[in-house]
């Protein structure tokens, strides 16, 4: 049975390269030094966004719900998971996208949930601290 084909080296972190192609059906190989690809190098947890944002066509409320994930926390790992491709700042960086309005207690709320998420290990302190910071741009 095939495996998924890794990209990061589990020794040192480094990128690993595949070496050596083979065709199943003519019995062909071919020798180099290829690359895995953008999508090769993504982790689990990025491609399962990734094709929850192909399943829910884009909408990140179709992704909060079917992920279990606040908004914030979509749209962080979103904009991580776009980082990750290669894709720099959108070239409408500067003008934000209009965000859903967010009250006090809501924030309050969410913000409990994104601490909680953390201690159970299901983010990381980096997407803790995005989705904080998100909720604080809500507020204005």
């Amino acid at each position: 049975m095939p495996h998924d084909v890794i990209s990061t080296c589990p020794v040192c972190s480094g990128e690993l390269a595949v070496t050596r192609l083979h065709c199943r059906s003519c019995g062909t190989t071919l020798e180099g030094d290829f690359s895995v690809g953008r999508f090769g190098r993504l982790t689990r947890e990025q491609l399962a966004l990734l094709e929850s944002f192909l399943r829910s066509r884009g909408n990140l409320r179709d992704m909060e719900r079917e992920l279990g994930l606040s908004y914030p926390t979509v749209r962080s790992r979103l904009e991580a998971l776009v980082r990750a491709l290669g894709f720099g700042p959108r070239a409408d960086a500067d003008e934000p996208e209009p965000e859903p309005a967010v009250d006090a207690a809501t924030t309050r709320a969410t913000r409990q949930e994104i601490l909680e998420r953390l201690a159970r290990h299901e983010i990381n302190a980096d997407e803790a601290a995005d989705a904080i910071r998100a909720l604080g741009k809500d507020a204005r």
